[in-house]
């Protein structure tokens, strides 16, 4: 998974992780992590693991109440902080979903209790020179696709180049990126460290990226 699926803005590459989840609720067996389910709070969204919702009302009813604008998120997240819920943040473009992103969600929410991810818009990973084409998927489709994770609490939509101004907004207690980013270069660290909140850092899945799958099935389609 390149760092460019994962985060936005001005970054080091190949830069080492500096600092695996420690929550008690993650854990590695054999090289591959889970999230352990945790019996949710009064004021706390169902764990569902990071797996497709299977909720009964359907996929559709299931995801849509997830998808929310910065001002509805932020009055949302309200009365879960108050009632004690850590909130995590992170954000990417998620362009060609693998799993690499997923076990990155995964590990994402078990350092808290609700996950909140910002997603680019079209245009701002079109802003951030990956490739003329990119987006390959549209915005409202990757968005859905992230919601339908079940470790994922909210999905927001970002157009700005970077996601500062949606840190700022929604004041996480965590702040999480790809292992590959330094800590003094992670876009919003000085809001969340501001009051009393935590920047972690999370490895990358080796072998996973979204620009290695568009150039294999490029390869394949020659």
């Amino acid at each position: 998974m390149c760092s460019s699926d994962l985060n936005t803005g001005t970054h080091t590459t190949g830069a080492a992780c500096s600092g695996q989840p420690t929550d008690s609720s993650f854990a590695s067996v054999s090289g591959r992590s889970f999230t352990k389910l945790r019996n949710p709070g009064k004021n706390q969204p169902a764990a569902w693991g990071c797996f497709p919702s299977a909720r009964p009302t359907g996929m559709m009813s299931a995801m849509r109440p997830k998808i929310v604008t910065k001002e509805q998120l932020v009055e949302q997240l309200r009365p879960l902080r108050a009632g004690g819920s850590r909130i995590v943040f992170t954000n990417g473009c998620f362009d060609l979903m693998h799993v690499g992103h997923t076990r990155y969600l995964q590990a994402a929410k078990a350092l808290g209790d609700l996950l909140v991810v910002g997603v680019n818009t079209d245009e701002s990973v079109r802003s951030l020179e990956k490739a003329p084409d990119r987006p390959i998927v549209q915005e409202a489709q990757r968005a859905e696709v992230v919601a339908a994770l079940g470790c994922v609490d909210f999905v927001v939509l970002f157009s700005e180049p970077d996601p500062k101004t949606l840190i700022t907004a929604v004041q996480p207690d965590i702040l999480v990126k790809g292992g590959d980013w330094a800590l003094d270069r992670i876009i919003g660290r000085d809001v969340v460290e501001a009051r009393g909140g935590r920047v972690q850092t999370i490895p990358l899945v080796p072998g996973f990226s979204t620009t290695a799958l568009i150039h294999r099935i490029r390869s394949a389609s020659a």
